[in-house]
């Protein structure tokens, strides 16, 4: 499957989640692609005391329990039923948690066009923290030592 199928897939997984969980008002979705093209997906986990978690964080660990690469990140939401689905670039704290499957992970940006793009983390953070740690030092990050385990 090209790219471009794989994007237009995670889009139509969001919207329909969205429209099954939200069926009136705001709604959100996040899904995740892995390398073995198994597909996860999550909502917005609301709570008290500012420790919510982002809309996709749940797909993230459900990849990170089956033990798979992460390869497409993508975060859709609409504020009202009726409203258009827009894309949402990861917030800082999810580039982090992406960052732990490589920089060559594809996320869904913020356009404003309101397109359906994806750009790499490298692109998206070309000056990471990671780019002044030598590579033998992130091998110990790195999600191919979890293949071994």
């Amino acid at each position: 499957m090209n790219d471009k199928n794989i994007e237009q897939k995670m889009f139509d997984e969001a919207v329909k989640l969205i429209n099954n969980r939200y069926p009136k008002g705001w709604g959100g979705a996040g899904v995740i692609r892995t390398e073995d093209d198994m597909y996860f997906t999550s909502v917005y986990l609301e709570a008290m005391a500012d420790v919510a978690l982002c809309i996709e964080a749940g797909a993230m660990c459900e990849a990170h329990k089956h033990n798979t690469r992460v390869t497409h990140s993508l975060c859709v939401v609409r504020n009202e039923e009726n409203n258009e689905y827009e894309i949402l670039t990861p917030c800082g704290v999810c580039q982090e948690r992406l960052r732990f499957w490589g920089d060559s992970v594809m996320v869904g940006i913020t356009t404003p066009e309101k397109a359906i793009k994806f750009v790499s983390l490298s692109t998206l953070q070309p000056y990471h923290w990671t780019t002044a740690v030598p590579a033998e030092e992130l091998e110990n990050y790195d999600y191919f030592h979890l293949k071994e385990a």
